[in-house]
């Protein structure tokens, strides 16, 4: 069997996911002033969230070159790079349950709300948008999540009807596929979270329906270790088993307290009662050191943009020592072997010799 040869990359970064910082008073009330405030702070890049227009509008950025060029540039004046743009809200009402529709209206429109199979169309347009879009600004991978049919049913009690699971991920597939393609077409990579709450929320349910769309090869994800650490599953194992279709990373904390009283699932606590919870970088349990090291030996070249979500820590701390912990942690990666003027050209005779396969 013929192995691939890995080529060790620098992780790009810090970048910032905005979303948790969006808001109605300056600077977070404009990209300008979000750019302005991360730069300052530190970050190199900013992932950018499609669902507020007053930030970035979508629409316009599917068909206007001249707009693509002005966000471009807005970032540029603060020494800033845009990483990627993400439909998470939308990928979420590309399968609902009808267990949630009241609950997840509010990521529609509101003219939408109380009308599943519109708030499905429409979000299936805006990824539409979203695969134009990341096009025409040059970039080359979006991140989204991929909405639940099934989430109602993830624990087997009573035994799910037979066919179930089936019939949901083939539904799932038959939804996103055309999404894939536009994205193939844009020549980007739809990078899905797997995060709890979603129908991908780890390495078996990511491989249920790529089967289902024949191993796309737009089909890929984003790696958040939280989600892994609060599921108890081995985060850094799974780089070793999915490295080639990870092409997106939040850098985000957690940690899990064991508790007499509670588990995994939480109690219906809020999240600061709860056994597992998100923290600020280097405020959980998340080995960070080993996630970066496994990362640069893989060739991930893409960025590493912290997602601010803690119960304690406010985001402002929680951003500026974010963005710090993000640059201690990536490696520059070497461009020669330590021990390469050690090793003696090829010669087949002193081989033999080295081996005893000859007598001098």
């Amino acid at each position: 069997m013929s192995k691939v040869q890995i080529t060790p990359s620098t992780v790009q970064g810090p970048g910032l996911y905005i979303a948790q910082f969006i808001g109605t008073t300056p600077p977070f009330d404009s990209l300008d002033g979000i750019a302005g405030w991360a730069s300052g702070l530190g970050f190199r890049g900013l992932q950018i969230p499609t669902t507020n227009p007053a930030i970035f509008d979508l629409g316009r950025a599917a068909e206007s070159d001249a707009y693509c060029d002005e966000v471009r540039g807005v970032l540029a004046r603060h020494g800033l790079q845009l990483t990627e743009l993400s439909s998470a809200r939308q990928g979420h009402l590309m399968a609902a349950n009808a267990a949630y529709d009241d609950v997840v209206d509010i990521f529609a429109p509101e003219a939408l709300r109380g009308h599943p199979a519109a708030r499905r169309e429409w979000a299936s347009a805006q990824l539409l948008l979203a695969a134009r879009a990341t096009k025409r600004l040059g970039l080359t991978r979006h991140t989204t999540f991929s909405g639940s049919l099934l989430w109602p049913y993830f624990y087997p009690y009573p035994p799910t009807p037979a066919g179930l699971v089936e019939a949901g991920f083939t539904e799932l597939a038959r939804r996103w596929r055309p999404i894939l393609d536009a994205f193939d077409d844009a020549g980007a990579d739809l990078c899905f979270e797997l995060h709890p709450g979603e129908d991908l929320h780890d390495g078996v349910t990511f491989e249920r329906l790529l089967e289902k769309v024949d191993n796309h090869p737009r089909l890929t994800i984003l790696y958040d270790p939280s989600h892994f650490l609060l599921q108890h599953l081995d985060y850094l194992g799974f780089i070793d088993c999915y490295h080639t279709r990870i092409r997106a990373f939040h850098v985000k904390d957690a940690e899990f307290i064991p508790s007499a009283r509670s588990g995994v699932y939480g109690g219906y606590q809020s999240w600061i009662e709860r056994p597992g919870r998100f923290r600020s970088l280097g405020d959980g349990q998340v080995d960070f050191q080993g996630i970066f090291s496994r990362l640069a030996r893989y060739g991930y070249a893409g960025w590493a943009c912290l997602e601010w979500e803690c119960c304690l820590k406010n985001r402002d701390d929680g951003a500026r020592e974010g963005a710090a912990f993000i640059s201690r942690h990536i490696i520059k990666v070497t461009d020669r072997a330590f021990d390469a003027g050690m090793a003696a050209g090829p010669d087949d005779h002193r081989n033999a010799r080295l081996l005893g396969l000859t007598d001098g």
